[in-house]
């Protein structure tokens, strides 16, 4: 091997041994599954402040809302669910709402994150366009980081295609 392929070869090695240990330091919050999603709006608590404010919540309160394959679109046999949430938001000022999305394990780990988030942002936007303020409202998207149901069939798939409301007391 001539020295030039060899410079030119040990060149492109160290460059992507660099570039694969490369992270986006927003890619995700300090448990690796994504953080916050979405921007926060208006007066939200973000969930990985530093002051001991709001990082869990009672998931048992409500049911779950489920999204078809590859969507993030809320169906109108979901909507109740939602509106139930609101109307408990609405009269309980000092709770709050986090908005965690999940995902089936199809797709890339990246894919799932986004689409969990772009499924609890549709959440989040029916929830205020019921009046609940928008500072009630946390997002975090698991993707398809934790699964709620074990499993490779489309039973396990569709159970793990949600929107889940972890309320909180703010």
């Amino acid at each position: 091997m001539n020295i030039y392929k060899w410079i030119s070869l040990s060149s492109l090695t160290v460059c992507a041994m660099v570039l694969s240990g490369c992270q986006n330091p927003n890619s995700g919050g300090p448990d690796g599954l994504g953080g916050v999603s979405g921007t926060a709006i208006g007066d939200d608590v973000l969930l990985t402040d530093q002051n001991g404010l709001p990082s869990d919540g009672d998931r048992s309160m409500f049911e779950y809302v489920y999204f078809s394959y590859d969507s993030s679109g809320v169906e109108s046999r979901e909507t109740q669910k939602i509106e139930a949430v609101a109307n408990y938001l609405n009269g309980n000022s000092s709770k709050g709402v986090i908005l965690e999305g999940h995902c089936d394990e199809r797709g890339s780990r990246e894919y799932n994150l986004a689409l969990g988030e772009r499924r609890v942002l549709s959440v989040r936007d029916y929830l205020i366009s019921l009046g609940v303020n928008d500072s009630a409202i946390q997002t975090k998207s698991y993707g398809e980081e934790d699964p709620l149901e074990m499993g490779h069939s489309k039973d396990a798939w569709g159970k793990n295609r949600c929107c889940v409301f972890a309320i909180y007391t703010k």
